[in-house]
């Protein structure tokens, strides 16, 4: 597996469009092949700070993700939301295992 959080920081009166856009979007992503699994998560002491995770089952993954019409939708989107350019980190997974992730 091959996690990614990506750190969204949004421009206070772009919140609530940037959910609609961001559950679109996952919505759309779990439904692909190389997708275990994908959150959308609000900071409770800064609601303009977000965090995606993204749990794919390969490292290839991620760029086909970035291939399809519902990414290019939300990043096009979601792009003059943000308050500043969001950033990501990436992770090896380590419990569950593989086969936990269904």
């Amino acid at each position: 597996m091959f996690i990614v959080h990506v750190f969204v920081h949004v421009k206070p009166d772009a919140i609530e469009a940037f959910k609609k856009a961001t559950i679109e979007n996952a919505g759309n992503s779990i439904k692909e092949p190389g997708i275990a699994r994908f959150d959308m998560i609000q900071q409770l002491d800064d609601p303009s700070c977000f965090v995606l995770v993204e749990v794919y089952r390969t490292k290839d993954d991620p760029a086909k993700h970035k291939e399809t019409a519902h990414y290019k939708k939300w990043r096009d989107a979601v792009e003059n939301m943000m308050a500043a350019p969001r950033t990501s980190i990436k992770y090896a997974n380590i419990f569950p295992d593989e086969l936990g992730w269904g």
